[in-house]
This record gives C-alpha cells, sequence and structure tokens, in this order.
C-alpha cells in the first residue's frame, strides 16, 4: 500500500478524524497560522476537539525536540540512542502501538529482529474482543449498514462516551433513514438516556432497561428468553426486549469493549450468541466500537503479516502466541521484559501509565507533547508526527473492514513512525555487523 501525501490546504479543510475508532470524515478543521491552535470549524466532537487543542506547531514549543538521558539532542543522535537500547536487550516489548497503517508494516520487520513481544495500548480490552472472535467465531455489520438498514439498536451497557461519542450521529440515530428505529440501551450510563432523547430525530424511538443483576447477568437471561427457553421470574422488560428482537427485521447489537467489566470476554460470546440464535429466522449483526488509537490497525496488520493477532512475538521458537501471558502491563510489572518501545503518535495521554512508572530502558515515539512524561536517565524520546494531522496515512475503523485515508493538515518537520522504526532497522542490522 503506498501512502498518501495530500496535504490540505490552509483555512477550512475536510477532515478524517484520526482520534477515535470511528474515524469521522463529516469534521472540518480550521488550520491557521502556526501560532494559532487547531479547531474544528464544521460539526462537534469532544473527543476530537480535546485532542487537537493538545497539538501545537508554536515555534519553540516548552516539550518539543528529541531527547536521550534527558537531554536535547538531534534525530540522528535519538535513533543512534534508540537503536543502542534496543539492541542490548534480551527481551523488549514494543507496546502502545498508536501508528498507522505504514508505521505498524514498519514496525512488524522491526519486532520480529528483535524477538520483541508486541500489545496495544489498553490491550486488555480490545483482546477481549480477540479473544470471543478466536474461540466462538462473529457475525458483525458496518457503520453504514447500521445507518441505513437497522430498525433495532441496543446498546450494551451503554453508550460508548469518551470512547466514540459520535457513535449515535454514526449509526443513524440522528437521521429518519429507516422506515422506523427502536433505540434500546440496555444498563445506560448516567446521562445517557438523556444525550440519546436529545439527538433522536423524528419517528426513532428510545428505550432504557435496567439491568437485572449486572451486565453478565442481563445478557445471559436475554440470550435466554431470546432462544425462548423457559425462564422464570425474568424481567418483562427483557421479555419485551427479547420479543423485539425476534420480531426485527434487522436487529445491531453494540458494545465497548473497552467499557466491559473484566472477562468481558464472556459477555461479547453471549451477544454473538444472540445474533447467531436470531439470524436462524430474521437478520442480526453486533458492532463493537474499540480499537482506537491505533490497535485495530496495528492487530489488522501484525495479523496480515504474521498470521496472528496482537499479543504475539517471533522468537526462537518460531511464531508465539500468548492472549494472556503477553499483555503489556503485566510483563512490565512481573519484570519479565528489559526494555520498552512505545509508540503513541496519536493520543500522548495514552502513554502515561506505562511510560510514567516503568525504570526500564526505554525508547518512546510520539507527539512533542509527549517528551516531559519520558525526560530521564535511560530513555529515549523521538517525536513523531500525527497521520491525519502532521502526515497523511491510513488508519482501520472500528468496524474493521473499512480502511480510512488520513490527509495531512500541514507540514509537520517531525518523522513518521515509519520512516523511524525503518531507520531503526537499518542502524541495527549495521549494528550486528559491526
Amino acid at each position: 500500500m503506498t501512502p498518501t501525501a495530500s496535504v490540505a490546504a490552509a483555512g477550512t479543510s475536510p477532515w478524517i478524524c484520526p482520534f477515535c475508532p470511528l474515524a469521522c470524515d463529516d469534521l472540518e478543521v480550521q488550520v491557521g497560522a502556526p501560532d494559532l491552535a487547531l479547531a474544528l470549524n464544521r460539526g462537534s466532537c469532544p473527543r476530537a476537539s480535546e485532542s487537537l487543542s493538545r497539538i501545537s506547531r508554536a515555534p519553540g514549543f516548552v516539550n518539543d525536540g528529541a531527547h536521550n538521558d534527558g537531554l536535547r539532542c538531534d534525530i540522528a543522535t535519538a535513533i543512534a540512542a534508540a537503536t543502542r537500547v534496543l539492541a542490548a536487550s534480551r527481551q523488549p516489548l514494543f507496546a502502545g502501538l498508536g501508528t498507522d497503517v505504514a508505521g505498524a508494516r514498519a514496525l512488524y520487520p522491526l519486532a520480529c529482529a528483535l524477538g520483541a513481544v508486541c500489545d496495544c495500548a489498553g490491550g486488555d480490552a480490545f483482546m477481549q474482543g480477540v479473544r470471543a472472535l478466536q474461540d466462538r467465531g462473529q457475525f458483525t455489520t458496518t457503520l453504514a449498514e447500521v445507518r441505513t438498514r437497522a430498525d433495532l439498536i441496543v446498546f450494551i451497557g451503554g453508550l460508548p462516551g469518551s470512547v466514540a461519542p459520535l457513535t449515535p450521529q454514526r449509526c443513524g440515530i440522528t437521521e429518519s433513514r429507516a422506515a422506523q428505529r427502536h433505540v434500546v440501551l440496555l444498563g445506560p450510563n448516567p446521562g445517557d438516556a438523556v444525550q440519546l432523547s436529545e439527538c433522536a430525530a423524528p419517528g426513532v424511538s428510545c428505550e432504557s432497561i435496567a439491568l437485572c443483576g449486572d451486565l453478565f447477568d442481563s445478557v445471559a437471561l436475554l440470550a435466554a428468553l431470546v432462544a425462548q427457553q423457559s425462564v422464570r421470574d425474568a424481567p418483562e422488560t427483557l421479555r419485551t426486549l427479547a420479543a423485539r428482537l425476534r420480531a426485527a427485521r434487522y436487529a445491531v447489537l453494540i458494545g465497548t469493549p473497552p467499557s466491559l467489566p473484566p472477562q468481558g470476554s464472556l459477555i461479547i460470546e453471549t451477544v454473538h450468541a444472540i445474533v447467531n440464535q436470531l439470524n436462524r429466522d430474521t437478520r442480526a449483526a453486533a458492532l463493537w466500537v474499540g480499537g482506537g488509537n491505533g490497535a485495530a490497525t496495528a492487530n489488522q496488520v501484525f495479523t496480515w503479516l504474521s498470521g496472528l493477532p496482537l499479543r504475539s512475538r517471533a522468537g526462537p521458537r518460531g511464531l508465539e502466541h500468548e492472549p494472556l501471558v503477553y499483555g503489556a502491563q503485566s510483563l512490565l510489572d512481573d519484570n519479565a521484559v528489559d526494555a520498552l518501545l512505545w509508540v503513541s503518535s496519536f493520543d500522548a495521554g495514552a502513554a502515561s501509565s506505562a511510560v510514567a512508572k516503568t525504570e526500564l530502558p526505554m525508547v518512546v515515539l510520539g507527539p512533542p507533547a509527549l517528551g516531559a512524561a519520558c525526560r530521564r536517565p535511560g530513555a529515549v524520546f523521538i517525536p513523531v508526527a500525527t497521520p491525519g494531522v502532521g502526515s497523511a496515512g491510513h488508519v482501520f475503523r472500528t468496524d474493521g473492514t473499512v480502511l480510512m485515508p488520513l490527509r495531512a493538515l500541514y507540514e509537520d518537520r517531525w518523522p513518521t513512525v515509519a520512516s523511524v522504526a525503518q531507520r531503526i532497522l537499518k542502524a541495527l542490522g549495521a549494528e550486528r555487523r559491526l
């Protein structure tokens, strides 16, 4: 795949947002002078606005520039230092993986050369969906199909909220595209019902259903009712929802893995069981909203290059996949790795915990604003461009089948993750020949 090189013109520019799993393409950004903050000019999204506010192009921005051992240096010196850190490691960890397709493609051969374990930011939540897919399979849909065809939408555990604020809009709840549409919040979060009622288009009816026990209990009970099993003392609200699901022309159950409790893969598997049951007589699908900060993109790329998802490594025994053992935070807590490469080109905040707490030799690739968080002895920081802001690129959307092209808002002076990874790999080969 050849990355696009287009750059939006100064002023108001159409934009595909890289900051959440939805990759919305109906927002516009006002691009002014370098000392002016980027801001949305059309559309409204709290997550996009917050992420844009953390990006500064002003000359002399206090946190920008590469550094090694806490001392400022140029990019070439930082890459040489990063190569030494990784070459000295016997078991490195590549984590975060917040990058685009080109960045992930460049990180994979570097990980193979070093035998690194690879995991994304928020890997525990992300792997819940991966494990459910591995164990039981799944039947999912796209945002476009939900928007145009679904007559019944059920949010499992409430709206995606901060993970993907514009999910109701992207699912067509704010439009009257379907002849009729009913939206159900099963176990809503505080404020979800008000938000939904305020944005729902005429003809879209909304309903909130309280949990019966916890989310595990409620989804399991709903699955039994959909399968028309004999269930005693089931709430009438769940019985009615089960009947609605069986009668719907096209029902979609939407969940947010990052918002699920521990062992949430069991909830995901139960939702898939409901979908499978419904598809015997009608049409139904699931949609999982997650994989932001490049997680879904990295997983897609690593899977097609190796045949295995994240939490894998190319080691002495060949390719190994350990969805539990190879969790990044677990490896760091157990001192099971001896070096960390953290990649977070979209969201500087995604690195706060792992980067701030570890004392391991560390290489960090991230936006300039991340530099201050990792300025210490034994750490190398290399500023990189943010795809969709300072560089072009591609990311996978949350529905997994759509690859969204990102166009740069301006020409960034920082390198891309792909170019840095390629330079480290080249330098690593030269060092090993010495």
